[in-house]
């Protein structure tokens, strides 16, 4: 059983949904961003997503966008953002890690280096935007048997048709992207959410977590009562980038984890 499968099994036997939180490695450098994970768990976050910084982020809005152009800037690479959870791992066993990016930086590491350096340094899934299932075999399915869970997406326009193929090598949890387009973009509505989910639980045991246009308590707190639990991100990585002290950060967070769960 992985981080992420103790972590849900956990908030099952407790009647809790899931908060999971978004934040770019190294942004606006590496302590500060440190400092930061460092104090999700107890600001009540679940489960981290911590993004890898990549040059040309397809799927990211404005907001995260500059996060990732901050966190290059001031020297983030793979390596350092793996190097961060090793760090987080010295203190937290417990928390899973799932990292979000693109495939290009894996890429040039080397697929098998990734993977074992990867999960050296404590991380239990990967959310890799720009790899459809199509190309299983390229990185999810040698993920799997390296013991990392490969998380896979979902969107309003995933439709019954290809539904079963996104679904086929998935695990830890589904991502379902509460709206067509990039992060950031628009607020989620609980309404267009929940029967979406639904038709996704009706073909997968997997929990189904929703992110994307989440940046109230409220907002949280509504999506999460439709789903197993919510991610927030660009919420959050804005507080960053308006220069809220790492404190002001962590209050924010426990305001949108204290939504989560109270459902």
């Amino acid at each position: 059983m992985s981080r992420i499968d103790a972590k849900f099994a956990e908030l099952k036997a407790a009647g809790k949904k899931a908060f999971v939180s978004y934040i770019m490695a190294g942004d606006p450098d590496y302590e500060t961003s440190l400092e930061i994970v460092k104090g999700l768990p107890g600001a009540g976050v679940d489960i981290i997503e911590l993004g890898v910084p990549f040059t040309d982020p397809m799927a990211d809005g404005p907001t995260i966008q500059l996060a990732g152009q901050r966190s290059l800037g001031a020297g983030m690479t793979l390596q350092r953002t793996l190097d961060m959870a090793t760090e987080f791992r010295k203190g937290d066993d417990t928390t899973p890690i799932v990292l979000m990016g693109y495939y290009n930086p894996i890429y040039n590491r080397g697929v098998d280096k990734f993977l074992t350096d990867a999960k050296a340094a404590g991380i239990d899934g990967l959310i890799v935007v720009d790899l459809p299932p199509e190309e299983d075999e390229e990185l999810c399915i040698p993920a799997q048997a390296t013991g990392l869970n490969f998380i896979r997406l979902a969107t309003p326009t995933t439709d019954d048709a290809r539904l079963p193929k996104v679904l086929q090598n998935t695990s830890g949890f589904v991502y379902y992207v509460s709206i067509t387009g990039i992060t950031g973009a628009a607020a989620a509505e609980a309404t267009d959410v929940g029967p979406e989910v639904a038709r996704i639980k009706s073909q997968t045991d997997l929990p189904v977590i929703v992110g994307f246009g989440v940046r109230t308590p409220e907002t949280s707190q509504a999506i999460a009562s439709v789903a197993d639990g919510v991610v927030v991100g660009s919420a959050i990585v804005s507080r960053i980038a308006a220069g809220d002290s790492p404190a002001e950060v962590l209050s924010f967070v426990k305001g949108l984890a204290d939504g989560a769960h109270s459902t």
